[in-house]
């Protein structure tokens, strides 16, 4: 078939499976994954399903999934090693030391590895979204991301589980998600699109006899518009489903009305959503479909009287199975689509819990007073100040002379002097993970980026097994070059959030991990009981999270309000060597605090914990590292 390349090395895909119900596949992550593959009809990867216990029942699975998919079925312990030290669903590219790993990442690679095989199939491109970022953003740092890949899918299980035994509550992620669908939606050229739906709501307001109509509700206006005929559909829906049809000749561009040109932008109607991310079909809608599937199952048969709290969610559903090829490919997976009865009206009913900010007392605090000094001041008076560890080994240096061209910075794609700093950080850091590492450790770079430590490290400790994690895909791939360059075979690639690598290891290292990433590398090395060695950066970007709270220790906490710990950070940041000197020293020292916040945090749970400057304090803006060893 012309456009199909020939050539695609096969890849092996490992799900999870632990059960079905209705004649779908559980977890609801393999569930998704099948779908996907069905719907972009791809055809390299050999798909093994995992049991996640011995007894699983395997019978029935023939009679679930089509003929047209092919699975095997293995134990846990016939994974390949890599794979054993991950989450599923995961993929292995062969010789086993290359793996990728967690759901949106795994989905992203099949959408690209179809396209590639099948550059036709622009559609299937096409669901990565406007400048292909869809679910790009990892789960630790996105909400949306954590709510689509996490929260929904092990909300929906355990809705699943609970409705076989009693009547179950509905998720707060599912109310979650229909607020989602009620908010405007923003688009690359919605100032273009909403002065045309301007246009088509004035023309729309005067009917065949000159009489406007009156104001519809917002499900009426939807109910409307899906039983007009393609040519007569609302703006939103000509625009979402121009793009999944095979369009004639466009018709030329008509300039709009004076009127509705000049219309003021906060005059503009706000577009409304199609699909789950706005106006477009995306990977985000393959990802809920499954889950919302199950769920409005259990709502018609048991909670018949709760389906009209969810009108978007249902006029989605709906909506979705009209999209291209979705209802061959939900069938081949044991996806029977259900008939869901007409919606005559919505409820007004606010949902609790959706709306409320949290931080919204202690942002109106009066006694709250801005700025660094007075925050640093008052961790002074509770006998907290800025003081950092003696450096081990201030004037330790690799050899760089002596090693392999692959292992220096300089090989990377960076100016001469940023790669001197980045081999100035690398001794600091090489320094303490050797003198701390022993012959079969194992050691894990967290955000390896382009692999510079991690690959250092496999070089300089030919007894260790070291694996490098980083989510994004272009950086690990480099960095797996110049590891073959060199020929290592001590060393493992994972494309992945960090949660989702489950192994156990000795030590754990980062080298400028962003923002609360650098907690989420301390936290993880904590319930391993492992060593970590962390160079923290972005300290701007730290806030609360879903996993964190600031400031972290009990010491903190009982001298500081989050907004005050919030200052420190913001202050953090300013240690550019463009800055003012006395404005860099106040930064470095915010840096201090901020960091011995997070060390006493890991000595309330059992660490020793050092932070030490970094030699020479030129090599970054960022030069602090926070050393810390489980007693």
């Amino acid at each position: 078939m012309k456009g199909i390349k020939k050539s695609l090395a096969e890849e092996y895909l490992y799900l999870d499976f632990s059960h079905q119900i209705e004649g779908c596949i559980f977890p609801l992550h393999t569930s998704v994954t099948l779908f996907l593959l069905s719907y972009c009809d791809c055809k390299i990867f050999k798909v093994y399903l995992v049991l996640t216990r011995e007894s699983t029942d395997v019978s029935l699975l023939k009679t679930v999934l089509s003929q047209d998919v092919e699975v095997q079925i293995i134990s846990k312990q016939e994974l390949p090693p890599i794979v054993q030290n991950c989450c599923l669903p995961a993929v292995v590219e062969r010789p086993d030391n290359f793996c990728r790993a967690g759901l949106a990442v795994v989905l992203r690679h099949i959408i690209q590895k179809s396209y590639e095989a099948d550059p036709s199939k622009k559609e299937v491109l096409e669901l990565l979204g406007f400048k292909k970022t869809c679910l790009k953003a990892c789960a630790e740092v996105s909400q949306w991301t954590r709510l689509c890949e996490l929260t929904i899918p092990l909300a929906i299980e355990n809705f699943l589980k609970e409705s076989s035994e009693q009547r179950p509550s509905i998720p707060a992620e599912i109310l979650q998600l229909e607020k989602k669908l009620s908010e405007p939606v923003r688009v690359h050229n919605d100032d273009k699109l909403r002065r045309q739906k301007l246009r088509q709501q004035k023309a729309a307001r005067v009917g065949p006899s000159g009489v406007k109509e009156k104001t519809k509700s917002k499900a009426q206006r939807q109910e409307t518009s899906d039983e007009l005929d393609p040519s007569s559909k609302s703006l939103e829906l000509k625009v979402a489903f121009s793009k999944l049809t095979v369009q004639e000749e466009p018709a030329a561009p008509t300039r709009e009305p004076a009127h509705i040109r000049k219309a003021k932008a906060s005059d503009l109607p706000p577009l409304e959503h199609v699909f789950a991310e706005g106006l477009y079909f995306t990977l985000t809608d393959i990802v809920l479909l499954p889950c919302v599937h199950h769920f409005l199952l259990i709502i018609c048969k048991k909670l018949s009287e709760r389906l009209i709290e969810f009108p978007l969610l249902a006029a989605w559903y709906q909506r979705i199975q009209e999209v291209p090829r979705v209802k061959t490919a939900a069938s081949q997976c044991g996806i029977q689509f259900c008939h869901l009865p007409e919606l005559l009206t919505t409820s007004n009913e606010r949902h609790p819990n959706l709306n409320e900010d949290p931080d919204a007392e202690e942002q109106n605090d009066p006694s709250f007073i801005g700025g660094p000094r007075p925050t640093m001041t008052k961790l002074m008076e509770k006998g907290i100040e800025v003081i950092f560890s003696p450096h081990p080994c201030p004037t330790w240096t690799i050899d760089w002379s002596s090693l392999p061209a692959a292992v220096s910075p300089k090989e990377g794609k960076m100016s001469s002097d940023r790669a001197l700093r980045k081999q100035q950080q690398l001794n600091n850091l090489v320094y303490v993970v050797t003198n701390q590492a022993k012959p079969g450790d194992r050691i894990v770079d967290f955000c390896s980026g382009g692999g510079h430590l991690g690959i250092m490290l496999a070089h300089m400790l030919p007894l260790c097994q070291v694996t490098l994690i980083e989510n994004k895909e272009l950086s690990l791939i480099r960095a797996k070059k110049r590891s073959d360059e060199l020929g290592l075979s001590n060393i493992w690639f994972i494309q992945a959030n960090m949660e989702y690598f489950t192994g156990m290891f000795n030590i754990g290292v980062a080298l400028h991990a962003c923002g609360v990433a650098t907690d989420m590398v301390i936290e993880h090395c904590i319930q391993t009981r492992a060593a970590f060695v962390t160079c923290p950066c972005c300290y701007g970007f730290i806030q609360n999270t879903s996993k964190f709270n600031f400031p972290k220790s009990e010491q903190f906490k009982k001298t500081l309000s989050y907004k005050e710990h919030m200052i420190l950070c913001r202050f953090a940041d300013q240690t550019a060597v463009q800055l003012p000197p006395q404005r860099r020293l106040v930064g470095k020292q915010c840096m201090c605090l901020v960091d011995l916040d997070r060390a006493r945090a890991a000595e309330e749970r059992g660490y020793s914990v050092q932070v030490i400057s970094m030699e020479p304090e030129s090599c970054s803006p960022k030069n602090n590292m926070i050393v810390g060893v489980p007693i």
